[in-house]
């Protein structure tokens, strides 16, 4: 997911412009990027189900998306992240993952550390190399733990993020108004002035 993130955000400075791959193009791969890790996934680790494969390529390319539509503002999508690693430890040390332990720790240090300069004004730019990598490792983790559902309450801000834009449009598509001031949510509490 980060290889496709950086082909994306690649393209568009190349560009010079923001537009890298297509919306389709970026939505195909990471669905065919979701089936490829899954397959390896039931072949060397732990044998998957046709409904759980599709279930997890759901959640894996719905949280790298989530993320994606979260990171907006300078040291949002990190500070956040460093939330969701922090409760993923915290989850993991009931399991006894101690592997799960370690790689959450290591992630949440890198995280921070990018939050320590990512914070406003911003010195450096995650892009969707980092935003659409952050979501998939979530849902990773989630699916490792064996437990998709807590990414409810570890992602409940990426979720709101999300469901902010499919509002907007859809309303907007029906009504030609805008229930938000500018979608994802954080522009919109953003332009109020919080």
């Amino acid at each position: 997911f980060a290889i496709l993130g950086f082909c994306d955000d690649y393209i568009a400075i190349k560009r010079g412009k923001n537009m890298g791959l297509s919306a389709k193009q970026k939505f195909l791969a990471q669905w065919v990027t979701a089936f490829i890790l899954l397959f390896i996934f039931n072949l060397k680790i732990e044998p998957l189900s046709l409904i759980e494969i599709l279930f997890y390529a759901f959640v894996i390319v719905g949280s790298s998306n989530a993320t994606n539509l979260t990171d907006g503002l300078d040291g949002l999508l990190s500070g956040l992240s460093s939330l969701t690693l922090l409760g993923f430890i915290l989850y993991f040390m009931q399991l006894y993952y101690i592997e799960m332990v370690t790689l959450s720790t290591v992630l949440l240090f890198s995280v921070f550390v990018f939050f320590w300069f990512n914070r406003n004004p911003a010195k450096i730019f995650m892009g969707d190399t980092g935003s659409l990598a952050l979501g998939a490792c979530f849902a990773s983790l989630s699916i490792i733990a064996k437990n998709p559902w807590v990414l409810l309450p570890l992602g409940a801000v990426y979720i709101l993020e999300t469901m902010s834009v499919i509002i907007q449009v859809a309303v907007y598509k029906k009504t030609k108004k805008r229930v938000f001031l500018m979608a994802p949510l954080h522009h919109h509490f953003e332009l109020l002035g919080l």
